[in-house]
């Protein structure tokens, strides 16, 4: 998912001037889902065709979502400019964690593609599998994770029984009928969902459905009040990692159905946590469920602000947990600090990057991109403009994954190789080049100084001088998506720990993600055998060779991936940070 940070990372608070690192926080970069075309298996032509169809298709069903949270995430903006202050918190309530986090953009499972509202919504609903804390799959409103049985036309058909203590946040039980619903519900075209197709589109039955070509996702179907099957067209590793996602949650249909527009506002979940108030540009409060069907939270009540989140309000008692920026690192770091016997740390699965759409000039001749990889010095960026707070990103799959190759060292820093991919460009002393521009999501009066030491490289060793574009985070994306940007900057966390995630979701030529516009017969070809493959081992091989062409060939250049820095109240028990967006404060217990 597109990580929908803040600009943590980048050197531009739009609120403060501080740099924060964010957990997974980013989305998915505003992150949408993960990838999985249902048309890999077909001739050529009709995959072409099946992937113009599915795009326009998409635009077509999201234009008024865009809209829509374009709307809110203005309108939250709006509110947070106009507190000249950020208002001191009540002092905390026994059992009450109270922590920072950035503002939801939509709570509807079905429309999230950003880490800031998925954060939320995996405390609020459930679904039939989670990701534990390992980032193993485990069973959440099933009691099992089921194995899947091949079937003699080559399918694949998954068997779920629903606990029996299965509820609603209103005591509804939760039954086979209300997950047959919620599929179906968010695979209709009318619902918009921007991740239903990838993440339920293995399902069978379930392309007919979203081009409403089928009354019912056939591949889904109940067998009694507790017992589901879902049948996929055919073996594939990440199925049930997608079942993890919300877009595969189960909603309260009652509720949906009486008012489509705002139910998700105060949703009727059934995740270990209530949403029980929601101040637009100040915070949210989460209570806990005690009728949850795994163990109750051991907290009574997390309260969630949307503004500040500074080490100074930890260090004033207004927050149990909080992220430490370029600011605060270094007296974090040294031993003699208090704060130092309360800091944490932690690698995510997330990579930042500079992105090529490259069928627009001067980026569909790869001299020019691998000019621009060439002339940036990593080192200098992670040691000394972001003191080292992030790691250098060589390759796109992050540490953490066994496709990550931490021997590959990439596109190396040279001057001298950068002038002459330039000077060779066919490109070369043309406006194309003389007027290239970067966009960033972000609205500060600088860019930040990652992307200011980023430009001065290209001054210095290209004799380029590159404007930097900021734009507001929901047109951004919107944008992005739309292709209207030759060079842009943004972030990935992964939504399940497997490199499909990233490197078949963004960069398949028939994927819904792939951004860049890569048409690759290569690329296609190994990530197809990937993506079916059961041989754990021929797969990390695939995976890092696409890795290794997408690198040297400049469709990204990754930047850096992402670490989680934080502190931690001494009484706060239980708590860690998070490699990937999980359900996880119902295991943080306050010590009173």
């Amino acid at each position: 998912m597109r990580a929908s940070q803040v600009l943590k990372a980048t050197g531009s608070s739009w609120k403060q001037g501080v740099l924060f690192v964010t957990l997974a926080l980013v989305s998915a970069a505003l992150l949408a889902g993960c990838g999985g075309d249902d048309s890999s298996a077909q001739p050529d032509q009709q995959q072409a065709a099946s992937r113009t169809e599915r795009a326009e298709s998409q635009a077509d069903r999201q234009q008024e979502s865009r809209e829509d949270r374009q709307a809110t995430i203005q309108q939250q903006q709006q509110a947070q400019d106009r507190q000249v202050e950020v208002r001191p918190a009540l002092p905390r309530e026994a059992g009450e964690f109270r922590i920072y986090r950035p503002e939801p953009i939509n709570l509807d499972p079905a429309q999230i593609t950003d880490v800031s509202s998925a954060v939320i919504a995996v405390e609020v609903f459930s679904g039939l599998l989670v990701l534990d804390r390992s980032l193993r799959i485990a069973p959440d409103l099933a009691e099992s994770v089921p194995t899947g049985q091949l079937n003699s036309d080559g399918t694949v058909t998954y068997r779920f029984t629903i606990r029996d203590n299965a509820r609603f946040h209103d005591g509804k039980r939760i039954t086979a009928e209300d997950f047959k619903w919620s599929i179906e519900r968010n695979l209709r075209p009318e619902t918009l969902s921007p991740t239903a197709p990838d993440f339920l589109g293995d399902i069978v039955g379930a392309s007919e459905f979203l081009r409403n070509r089928a009354d019912e996702v056939v591949g889904v179907q109940v067998i009694d009040e507790v017992t589901l099957d879902i049948t996929i067209k055919q073996q594939t590793p990440v199925f049930l990692y997608k079942l993890t996602y919300p877009t595969a949650y189960v909603l309260d249909r009652d509720q949906v159905e009486d008012d489509p527009e705002r139910w998700a506002l105060a949703p009727n979940g059934s995740g270990p946590f209530r949403l029980t108030d929601w101040q637009l540009g100040e915070g949210l409060t989460l209570e806990r469920f005690d009728d949850y069907h795994l163990e109750p939270a051991k907290v009574r009540k997390v309260s969630v602000r949307f503004a500040g989140g500074s080490v100074e309000q930890f260090e004033n008692d207004e927050l149990d947990q909080a992220f430490i920026g370029l600011n605060d690192i270094e007296r974090v770091r040294d031993p003699a600090s208090e704060l130092n016997q309360l800091y944490v740390s932690r690698p995510e699965l997330s990579v930042f990057y500079l992105a090529f759409n490259v069928t627009q000039p001067p980026f569909d001749d790869p001299n020019v991109r691998l000019a621009l990889a060439h002339a940036i010095d990593k080192t200098t960026i992670i040691e000394d403009v972001l003191d080292d707070l992030l790691l250098a990103a060589h390759q796109i799959v992050p540490p953490g994954l066994v496709a990550h190759n931490p021997e590959y060292r990439g596109i190396v820093f040279d001057p001298e190789l950068a002038q002459e991919l330039l000077s060779d460009s066919r490109y070369a002393g043309t406006t194309f080049v003389d007027e290239i521009r970067l966009t960033i999501p972000g609205a500060g009066a600088t860019p930040g100084s990652v992307f200011e030491a980023i430009q001065d490289m290209w001054r210095q060793h290209l004799g380029l001088e590159i404007e930097i574009q900021q734009v507001e985070f929901a047109t951004f994306i919107s944008e992005v998506d739309r292709g209207l940007y030759g060079f842009f900057f943004l972030g990935w966390s992964l939504d399940y720990p497997d490199p499909h995630n990233v490197l078949d979701y963004k960069f398949h030529s028939a994927s819904l993600g792939n951004d860049t516009q890569l048409d690759s017969e290569e690329v296609d070809s190994l990530l197809e055998q990937a993506r079916y493959s059961l041989d754990n081992e021929l797969r990390t091989g695939l995976y890092q060779e696409v890795d290794r062409t997408l690198v040297e060939d400049a469709i990204w250049i990754p930047l850096y991936f992402s670490v989680a820095h934080e502190v931690v109240k001494p009484y706060v028990r239980d708590y860690e940070p998070t490699r990937m967006v999980i359900p996880h404060l119902r295991f943080v217990s306050i010590e009173e």
